[in-house]
């Protein structure tokens, strides 16, 4: 299903509820705006599901969870393409790529993504969901120095007050706990690494999503048959944990597809600025549903970060004023 289509179909949906003016008036960008904030709320809510997930399949551990999530995904995913005829499009894409080395270069960043949704299945039954979520938090501020080094971006003074803000954050945790979360580092080193390889590589979200799960099923697979065959015995032998393995899968595709849906809608600095509902969800759920472990002495710390975060959201904003300024001039200028 295309963009415009999933958006005229709910378009016409919501005018059947009360309030409906709000989603059927307006201009087709207006619309497509209110659509965009509802997908990237959806995407965020289905990751904060997906976080707390592992803990309601006990006796699997999180590493059980996440290689049958990962073929629970590839299952959806493939079925999805083949549903709406578009798995054809992407096997073009790949088969494009006619030598060893373009393909090396593509498999390069599958690793950071497989150990970060291992993480994600991980960390929050193994008491790091905290420090998981401060990643997640971090990963949007790494995204801007990465930007800064590698792409010569010009950081505006609120964004190096946000990077300073969060430097200082960080550091005090350091001190405080002559350590910092392995979990913490590794999301918020890796991830901007992942996709700015995929984003090198022209590579788009699904394609990179459909190579990464098809490399990764045979291993799984090979994991389940002969490291973990308790856990395929359990599954196999249950309806509930079928059902909430298939659940999983669909969950899965559903939030990275309302997530792309919404990035494609959206400004990118309203998408940025969406994106931190994620981290703050799977903070608040690690810290209540999960019950992972926080000291008040964490406050001074992660709260410097969140500053960090508050300055980022600001030059969000200012920057989406200033570029809805410069339309509405452009739109009453005269014409010469």
């Amino acid at each position: 299903m295309s963009t415009s289509t999933l958006t005229n179909t709910v378009v016409s949906t919501l005018s059947r509820f009360p309030m409906s003016a709000m989603w059927t008036k307006g201009s087709v960008q207006q619309r497509n705006l209110m659509m965009g904030v509802a997908l990237a709320v959806l995407s965020n809510v289905l990751f904060g599901v997906l976080y707390a997930y592992s803990s309601f399949l006990a006796p699997l551990s999180g590493t059980q969870v996440f290689i049958w999530r990962m073929l629970a995904m590839w299952a959806a995913l493939i079925g999805y393409l083949l549903i709406s005829g578009r798995l054809g499009l992407h096997m073009d894409k790949l088969k494009a790529l006619g030598s060893v080395k373009q393909w090396a270069w593509l498999l390069l960043p599958t690793p950071i993504f497989l150990s970060q949704f291992w993480l994600f299945m991980w960390a929050p039954v193994n008491g790091q969901g905290v420090q998981t979520a401060m990643g997640y938090f971090l990963f949007p501020l790494m995204m801007v120095v990465f930007g800064c080094v590698l792409f010569g971006e010009k950081l505006s003074r609120l964004q190096w007050l946000a990077v300073a803000f969060a430097a200082v954050g960080v550091g005090s945790e350091i001190v405080r706990t002559q350590s910092v979360s392995w979990a913490t580092l590794w999301v918020c080193g890796t991830y901007p690494v992942y996709y700015i390889l995929r984003r090198l590589q022209g590579i788009g979200a699904v394609t990179g999503l459909l190579v990464d799960l098809t490399i990764f099923a045979p291993f799984a697979l090979a994991y389940l048959f002969f490291i973990a065959p308790s856990s395929l015995s359990l599954v196999s032998g249950s309806g509930f944990f079928i059902a909430m393995l298939i659940g999983l899968g669909v969950m899965s595709v559903l939030a990275m597809k309302t997530n792309v849906d919404a990035s494609q809608m959206l400004p990118m600095n309203v998408y940025g600025m969406m994106s931190y509902l994620e981290p703050a969800l799977l903070f608040i759920l690690a810290i209540t549903v999960l019950g992972n472990p926080f000291e008040s002495a964490m406050i001074y710390s992660y709260g410097l970060i969140w500053v960090g975060i508050a300055c980022l959201i600001v030059h969000g904003v200012r920057q989406l004023r200033r570029a809805h300024q410069q339309s509405q001039t452009t739109k009453i200028a005269p014409v010469m």
